[in-house]
């Protein structure tokens, strides 16, 4: 048995904050899942949807602070308290961008909802459900490889993100004429590609724990 296996057997079993972790998780996924299901639906419906998605942008960043306060309240932590801050971070940020995306539309009353968003919003939502399983297998970190083979997804969806947000700003230029609608559609183009490379920090801070208890 290495050190570090011992050391966790050691430390008391964590009660505080993985049960923040999974919430986190949860909550962004279906921030992730209420915006594409928000851009694939009628445009009389989608106030809705953006409603629900300012709510659970708002849990997310409670969820953020109880994180951080359980960080200044607890000497033992599961792994290295700078990794904590900065997945908590990291996950807040997604939905931030996320959370964003979705009031550029309502700011600039973006009507047609291209493909390319659509297609944003589906790898977004494919990269937060692979944030969830990497998070699931943190509690005991024995399924590195599970996180590893999630992270390593998360990195092809954001380079996917990158492709489909070049080729969609090209045609932007390129097709439309509207001054406003180039500048809404880049918008919300801008904060779904942020998002995903948000994800990508996510997965930057679970590989860097896998690291550290391999």
């Amino acid at each position: 048995m290495s050190l570090n296996n011992i050391f966790q057997f050691l430390v008391p079993k964590d009660k505080k904050f993985f049960p923040l972790f999974e919430q986190a998780s949860l909550n962004l996924t279906l921030l992730a899942q209420t915006l594409h299901d928000g851009v694939n639906a009628p445009k009389a419906d989608r106030d809705v949807y953006f409603k629900k998605i300012e709510e659970l942008e708002a849990v997310i960043e409670e969820i953020t602070h109880k994180t951080h306060l359980e960080l200044s309240r607890n000497f033992i932590t599961p792994f290295d308290r700078e990794d904590i801050h900065a997945l908590v971070k990291a996950i807040d940020d997604v939905a931030d961008y996320l959370h964003g995306s979705a009031s550029r539309m309502r700011l600039y009353q973006v009507e047609k909802i291209t493909k390319s968003i659509r297609k944003l919003t589906e790898i977004n939502l494919e990269a937060c459900q692979q944030i969830g399983l990497a998070i699931a297998e943190l509690k005991n970190l024995k399924n590195l490889k599970a996180i590893s083979d999630a992270c390593k997804k998360i990195n092809k969806l954001e380079s996917k993100a990158d492709n489909v947000f070049d080729k969609a700003v090209a045609d932007i230029f390129e097709n439309e004429t509207d001054v406003k609608n180039i500048i809404a559609y880049k918008e919300v183009l801008s904060a779904l590609e942020s998002a995903s490379d948000k994800c990508k920090s996510v997965a930057n801070v679970l590989e860097s724990v896998v690291v550290k208890h391999s």
